[in-house]
């Protein structure tokens, strides 16, 4: 077992902890559960055999068919969020369907690649994982929800680059895309969404509308200093002005208290179990497993920088949380499933 990538998963997750504890302790001891669950699956699943399992090919389609059938489940029986029907009812837990798509998708595209990588010249090849990912896009496009559907778009395209596309498909497909962009921002898009995308060109405007949670999040970040205003005088995120303190800006509510310095060091954890994660890709004894564990850094590496760009004003906000620090039941345990399988990758590379 990487030990190495236990430490610094631990950092990312006890630093998520702390703030939630400090703005909202209620959502912590809700966190603090999920902690516990994830702990067990990530230092329980590197001991169970689970080659023979994710060997079959039969085992990966029944994987992918399942969390297809719960995201078709979701339309007809989910609950509401915020305006998006992503939410499975289980009792007090609601389960959100397209966090198990995620890994599903990574364990088929990397069985899928692991296979056909060296084809990749093949227009079929690629059509073939289109399938994969288009099908539970499409279905998360009907929630809606645009930005699991960005991450699932950013692990197709990621799958394709690794396995050495050739960038003249790249320059053949850009008219498609302007095309599909153009359909989406006429017809796909709501207004909100719009505006949002509208809003990273002017962030000074509509204060108290559209930009109103950029601002704030600036505000959070900009009034931090080098070192914070300390634990549990983050004024922003504990007195309510900035929006999704626990989720989508938990990274601003996090640097507000613990300053510039700590931002840098949440940073530098996460990274840490990027590169920790490379490693054990590297070591692998297999393209399936090394596969994943592109999967998992293109996942992870995605979601942090779209959370963190959308927090900073960089990118529009989107809804995407940061890995293993922000609030949510759902997006924790299947981020510990997949480093749970890391970890499993790596205690049978060294055997």
């Amino acid at each position: 077992m990487d030990w190495k990538l236990n430490a610094a998963i631990f950092a990312v997750v006890i630093m998520g902890l702390i703030t939630l504890l400090s703005s909202s302790p209620v959502l912590f001891w809700r966190q603090l559960g999920w902690f516990f669950v994830g702990a067990g699956l990530l230092l329980g699943l590197p001991f169970l055999n689970l080659k023979p399992i994710l060997s079959y090919r039969w085992v990966i389609a029944v994987i992918f068919a399942i969390s297809v059938f719960l995201l078709i489940l979701t339309q007809i029986i989910g609950v509401v969020v915020h305006g998006s029907r992503s939410w499975i009812p289980l009792g007090s837990f609601h389960f959100q369907a397209s966090e198990l798509a995620k890994l599903a998708l990574i364990v088929v595209l990397a069985a899928f690649f692991s296979r056909r990588h060296v084809g990749i010249r093949r227009m079929e090849i690629i059509f073939y994982s289109f399938v994969y990912f288009i099908l539970p896009t499409f279905l998360i496009l009907l929630e809606p929800d645009l930005g699991s559907a960005i991450i699932f778009f950013g692990l197709w395209v990621g799958f394709l680059l690794v396995s050495e596309m050739p960038l003249r498909y790249i320059l053949f497909a850009l008219p498609a895309i302007l095309l599909a962009v153009s359909l989406a921002w006429n017809f796909g898009f709501k207004d909100y969404q719009k505006q949002r995308i509208l809003a990273v060109f002017s962030p000074e405007a509509d204060s108290l509308g559209v930009n109103y949670n950029i601002i704030q999040s600036k505000i959070s970040v900009g009034s931090a200093g080098i070192w914070g205003k300390g634990f549990g005088q983050g004024t922003q995120a504990k007195l309510g002005f900035l929006p999704e303190a626990q989720t989508d800006f938990i990274f601003p509510a996090f640097v507000e208290e613990w300053g510039i310095a700590g931002g840098l060091v949440l940073v530098l954890c996460f990274f840490s179990v990027i590169y920790r994660i490379a490693a054990i890709g590297r070591k692998s004894y297999g393209n399936f497993y090394r596969f994943f564990c592109l999967g998992a850094i293109i996942l992870f590496s995605f979601q942090f920088l779209i959370n963190v760009g959308s927090a900073l004003g960089f990118i529009p906000i989107i809804g995407v949380v940061f890995p293993l620090l922000s609030y949510g039941g759902s997006n924790f345990l299947t981020s510990s499933i997949i480093l749970g399988i890391i970890q499993n990758i790596a205690v049978r590379s060294n055997t």
